[in-house]
């Protein structure tokens, strides 16, 4: 692993993803799934798996689209909009009214504080004003019921406009003191998980973090070399290590992660895309290909083809070239060809072999979990490199986000009457470590330009679940019935948990910060990253949340007397009239499309007339 270390900072660079992308991933984690599956078929046509996502937010020439017959004043009556936001009175009201209705769904709630930060991204030190104002509030509610449980969940606006602004402040510290540490982390997990035999049918391997994708079954899996070409890759023939029990697709995973060592992933070819060949010492060649007409059968299921299948030997050359582009070879959702029938196929075991074995007890056998210890022990630099970046920062630049919402905290607990240490430490924690950390930890594909497989989701939650350990105030209670996810790492705990203390503790010693300070900490962050987000749209998606709760908005304007001096109703419903009445009347005969209860102009947004 030493060298796995020295390879890898020998590379060209770690394949962060752009600020934008970064935002956009943590803001919209659903849109961006919904997204990726959408163009599925498209990075099929290109053959690679592209992370870039093409979305009306991210495009700041999108302007919205209204008929003529509209005239200027819906262009204009949104433009108001706009400035009723900026309006921090106005905001949180238009919050908390949304947060009192019934219908509106925890589901609502993240995506109106996602286009609410998406609005202001590029407003920082306004962002973080209404972020105070609403943390405040729910400091508030919480004490006087179970003060322990705040910003435990996200359930509400602000806990997920935390989550958000807490994203966007700590990019640069994630990516400056982080980010290299953690991409280390994920290749040693991929380079532990591919040393040994891994199931390409059920994804299961002998080294591993995951009880559930630990494969229990003694597969032999002797080692070799082969010589592998890649035709028109520009780089030499290349010496890869491999198994005689790999699958095919198994083989060009490996010889293209070799390949493609200094590239990023959405620019990698996919393994289905490939064609890879056996040149013989006769000069004869061979298509490998996971199921052929030599394929074995067992058990009414094929056998998947291995190296060992093909009598392939130590030093053998192989070759891998592009197939045909008419053929669709598109993302693998596992380590064979697209075109295999995984149901009536199986590559090491039969998926139902392991079964009856695991439903007998959910104690772990410990010859099992000796094979999960020893994969941990391997990875432990790793890990603890990663947790000691995490709780620490270079003198020169403290984490400026941290020390204001840990000195906010601390003193919205003095003002409430809180002087429990442990309630103030839970705070804390919910606040960075479980609500950024720990999302970025099991999220890697917010960050880089990687792909997360289950597997490495699975060992990615384990890891999380220590870092959750090493937070918690209480001692970790431990017997023979304990999950393996937290018997694993029950030995480093104290010290992981020395680390978050004494992190807290040196935050907390820091000068405070004056409020020049913090606007001065914001607007370097705009000037290097500059706005991102098309607020327009941003905009135009939180007016279909005003029309949908139009009436008891309203209402809540005209019974708030500081509103009423600020003549929000008023200003209000001219918005609504202004976008909404023109566009009732150019849409007065098209009914037909059966929505109800949805804006027009979100109709005419979003193109259905």
């Amino acid at each position: 692993m030493t060298d796995l270390a020295s390879e890898l900072k020998g590379t060209q660079g770690i394949p962060f993803l752009s600020y934008e992308q970064f935002a956009f991933r943590t803001l919209f984690p659903e849109k961006v799934e919904q997204l990726q599956t959408l163009s599925l078929h498209q990075k099929r046509r290109t053959h690679a798996k592209n992370t870039a996502i093409d979305d009306p937010l991210l495009n700041m020439n999108w302007q919205p689209r209204f008929p003529d017959a509209c005239g200027p004043g819906v262009e204009e009556g949104l433009a108001q909009f706009i400035n009723l936001l900026n309006n921090k009175h106005f905001l949180v009201i238009f919050i908390h009214t949304l947060e009192q209705q019934k219908d509106f769904s925890v589901k609502d709630r993240c995506y109106l504080a996602s286009w609410l930060t998406a609005n202001m991204q590029g407003k920082l030190e306004y962002l973080t004003s209404i972020l105070k104002d609403l943390l405040v509030d729910l400091v508030e509610s919480s004490t006087n019921k179970h003060p322990k449980l705040m910003l435990r969940r996200t359930e509400s606006v602000v806990e997920k406009m935390l989550t958000n602004w807490m994203s966007l402040c700590m990019y640069a510290f994630l990516r400056d003191s982080v980010g290299e540490t953690f991409f280390l982390l994920l290749r040693a997990i991929k380079h532990q998980i591919c040393k040994g035999p891994v199931d390409a049918v059920t994804g299961k391997a002998k080294y591993t973090l995951s009880e559930d994708w630990l494969l229990r079954e003694n597969v032999e899996a002797v080692a070799m070399n082969v010589n592998v070409s890649f035709q028109g890759s520009g780089v030499d023939s290349q010496t890869i290590r491999i198994l005689e029990c790999d699958s095919i697709s198994q083989i060009k995973e490996k010889a293209l992660d070799t390949f493609y060592r200094n590239v990023h992933r959405s620019q990698c070819l996919t393994p289905s895309s490939l064609d890879i060949e056996w040149i013989m010492e006769n000069g004869k060649s061979k298509i490998l290909k996971d199921l052929d007409n030599t394929s074995k059968s067992e058990g009414g299921k094929k056998k998947i083809n291995t190296i060992q299948h093909y009598g392939i030997q130590e030093n053998a050359s192989l070759a891998l070239s592009r197939k045909d582009a008419k053929v669709d070879a598109g993302l693998y959702q596992n380590e064979c060809d697209d075109q295999i029938d995984m149901e009536n196929t199986f590559h090491m075991v039969h998926s139902a072999e392991e079964m009856p074995e695991k439903s007998k007890s959910k104690v772990l056998p410990e010859v099992y979990l000796t094979r999960l210890l020893s994969t941990k022990g391997t990875l432990h630099k790793f890990v603890h490199d990663l947790f000691h970046a995490i709780l620490t920062y270079p003198i020169e630049r403290p984490p400026l986000a941290v020390k204001y919402i840990f000195d906010f905290l601390e003193e919205q607990a003095k003002r409430r009457g809180v002087s429990d240490a442990e309630t103030i430490h839970i705070w804390k924690t919910n606040s960075l470590l479980l609500r950024f950390w720990v999302n970025i930890l099991k999220n890697p594909q917010f960050v880089f330009d990687v792909e997360k497989t289950p597997h490495m989701d699975a060992c990615l939650s384990v890891l999380a679940q220590a870092l959750i350990d090493a937070c918690s105030t209480s001692c970790l209670t431990l017997s023979k019935d304990s999950p393996t996810n937290k018997l694993l790492f029950a030995r480093e705990i104290p010290e992981f948990k020395k680390l978050v203390q004494d992190y807290y503790e040196e935050v907390q010693q820091l000068p405070p910060l004056s409020e020049q300070e913090v606007n001065s900490y914001m607007a370097e962050d705009f000037q290097r990253y500059g706005e991102v987000f098309n607020t327009k749209y941003a905009a135009s998606e939180i007016y279909k949340y005003l029309v949908r709760y139009r009436h008891q908005v309203l209402e809540a304007m005209e019974l708030n007397q500081t509103a009423q001096r600020m003549q929000l109703p008023n200003k209000l419903s001219a918005v609504l009239s202004q976008i909404e009445d023109p566009v009732y009347e150019n849409c007065s005969e098209k009914d037909e499309t059966g929505v109800m209860g949805v804006s027009p102009l979100s109709l005419w947004l979003s193109g259905h007339f």
